[in-house]
C-alpha cells in the first residue's frame, strides 16, 4: 500500500483576510440548508395519495413526480455548478442555489395542474444542482481530516430530520389547511435561510496548493476522474445503495398507507418516525465511530460502509414485505441504524480521495451518477411495476421496491473493493 499522501493545509481566511466564519456555526447553517434540501424531495411523497387524488394520476406519475421532473435539470447543472465552486464562491453558489429551489418549492404549491406541478419539480431541481457537491467541498475545506467523518455526519443527520419534515410535517400542514400550504411553507423558509447563510458562512482562501494545480478543461477532468478505479466504486456504492435506500424512502409511506390501512398522516408520521429517529442516531454513531477507527486507517471508514449498507438492505427488504405493523416498525429501527451512516463513509472516503482543485467536480460526478440511478431510475420503476402487476394495492408495491432495494448489496461488494485501491489512487490523483 501507498503512503498516505501529505495533508493539504487548512484555510483559517478569506482571500480579503478576514477570519473564517466559526467552522461549527457554518456547519449549522449547512445543516439547515440540507434540511431544507431533503424535506422538499420527501415533502411530495408524503404527500403523495392527495396530489394524485387533486390532479387524477396514477402511480407511474406520481414516480415520475418524484423522480425524473426532479432530477431532469438536476443532473444536466450538477457537473458545470461544480466546477464552478472549484473555482469561485461555494457558499455564494450554495445560497443562490438554496433561492432558486425554495421559489420552484413556492411555485409547486400554486400549480393548478399536474405539468405545472412537473414544470415546478423541474426547476426544484435545478436549484438543488447547486447545493451537494458544493457543500461537501466546503465542509472539507473547514474542517481537518480527522473531524470530517464528524462534520459529514452532522450533515447527514438532515436526510433523516428533513425526510421526518417533508414526510410527517407536510401531511400535518394539509391536514390542518391544503397540500398546497405545505409547499408554500417550506418555500418562504428556503429563501430566508438562504440569504442568512450567504450573509454569515465566509468562502475560505483557496490555498497555495489548489491555486498551484493545472487548470484542466472539463472533459479532460472527468475523463481523469472516470480513469479511477476508486472514483468508479464509490460511484458504484451511492448509486446502487441510494437506488435501494430512496426508493424506498420515497414509496415507504404509501406502501404503509395501502398495507396497513393508514391515513396519509399517520402513514407518513409512523414512517418518518420509525425510520428517521434510528436513522439519525445511526448516521450520528456512525461519524463518530468512524473517526475514532480510521485515524490511522481511511479506508476504515469504506469497511464500515459495506457493513452498513449490507446489513440496512436486508431490513428494508424485510420491513416491505411483512404484513405487521409492529414488525415493521421493529424492522425499522435496525435498518435505521444501520442505513443511517453508509453514506457518511463515502463522502468522507471520496474528500479523502480528490485533490483539492477537483473535490466538488469528483464528487457531483459521483453524485450525479448516484442521483440518475437512485433519483431518475428508483422511484419511477417502483411505480411502473406497481401500476403493471397490482394497481394501487400493496402487492404490486411491494414487487416494485424488491427489484430496487437488493440493489444495494451490489453497493456493499464496490465498498470492500474500494478498500484495496482507495491509497494507491489517492496518490496517483495528486500525481496526475
Amino acid at each position: 500500500m501507498a503512503a498516505p499522501a501529505p495533508l493539504t493545509p487548512m484555510a483559517t481566511m478569506t482571500a480579503s483576510g478576514k477570519p473564517l466564519t466559526n467552522r461549527w456555526i457554518a456547519l449549522a447553517l449547512l445543516v439547515l440548508v440540507a434540511i431544507l434540501n431533503y424535506a422538499d424531495r420527501f415533502l411530495i411523497a408524503g404527500l403523495a395519495q392527495p396530489i394524485k387524488s387533486h390532479f387524477g394520476i396514477g402511480d407511474a406519475m406520481m414516480g415520475a413526480l418524484m423522480g425524473p421532473a426532479f432530477a431532469l435539470l438536476y443532473t444536466v447543472f450538477t457537473l458545470p455548478i461544480a466546477r464552478a465552486a472549484d473555482r469561485h464562491s461555494r457558499i455564494a453558489i450554495i445560497a443562490g442555489g438554496c433561492a432558486v429551489w425554495s421559489f420552484f418549492t413556492l411555485m409547486s404549491g400554486m400549480a393548478s395542474t399536474a405539468t405545472m406541478l412537473t414544470l415546478a419539480r423541474v426547476g426544484v431541481g435545478i436549484g438543488e444542482a447547486a447545493f451537494q457537491a458544493p457543500a461537501a467541498a466546503l465542509i472539507a475545506a473547514y474542517f481537518p481530516i480527522h473531524e470530517r467523518g464528524r462534520a459529514f455526519a452532522l450533515m447527514g443527520t438532515a436526510i433523516y430530520v428533513g425526510q421526518m419534515t417533508g414526510l410527517a410535517g407536510g401531511p400535518a400542514i394539509a391536514a390542518a389547511t391544503t397540500w398546497q400550504s405545505a409547499f408554500h411553507a417550506l418555500g418562504v423558509v428556503g429563501i430566508v435561510l438562504a440569504l442568512a447563510s450567504f450573509i454569515i458562512i465566509r468562502e475560505p482562501e483557496r490555498n497555495a496548493v489548489a491555486h498551484a494545480a493545472p487548470v484542466l478543461p472539463l472533459a479532460a477532468t472527468i475523463r481523469l476522474l472516470i480513469n479511477t478505479p476508486s472514483v468508479r466504486l464509490l460511484a458504484t456504492i451511492m448509486a446502487l445503495g441510494s437506488l435501494s435506500g430512496v426508493t424506498f424512502g420515497m414509496w415507504g409511506p404509501a406502501l404503509f398507507e395501502r398495507a396497513y390501512g393508514m391515513s396519509t398522516q399517520a402513514a407518513g408520521t409512523t414512517f418518518a418516525l420509525s425510520f428517521g429517529l434510528p436513522g439519525l442516531l445511526g448516521v450520528l454513531g456512525f461519524g463518530f465511530l468512524a473517526d475514532k477507527l480510521g485515524k490511522d486507517d481511511p479506508t476504515m471508514q469504506l469497511r464500515l460502509t459495506a457493513i452498513a449498507l449490507g446489513g440496512a438492505t436486508t431490513m428494508i427488504l424485510a420491513v416491505t414485505w411483512t404484513n405487521s405493523l409492529m414488525l415493521a416498525r421493529m424492522f425499522a429501527i435496525p435498518a435505521g441504524l444501520l442505513g443511517g451512516g453508509w453514506s457518511v463513509g463515502v463522502l468522507a472516503g471520496l474528500q479523502y480521495l480528490l485533490p483539492n482543485a477537483h473535490r466538488a467536480t469528483g464528487t457531483a460526478l459521483v453524485l450525479l451518477i448516484s442521483n440518475m440511478f437512485a433519483v431518475v431510475l428508483g422511484p419511477v420503476l417502483a411505480g411502473q411495476l406497481s401500476d403493471w402487476i397490482a394497481g394501487t394495492g400493496p402487492d404490486g408495491l411491494r414487487i416494485g421496491l424488491s427489484v430496487a432495494i437488493p440493489t444495494g448489496y451490489i453497493g456493499v461488494w464496490a465498498a470492500l473493493r474500494a478498500v484495496r485501491r482507495l491509497e494507491y489512487d489517492k496518490t496517483a490523483l495528486a500525481g496526475a
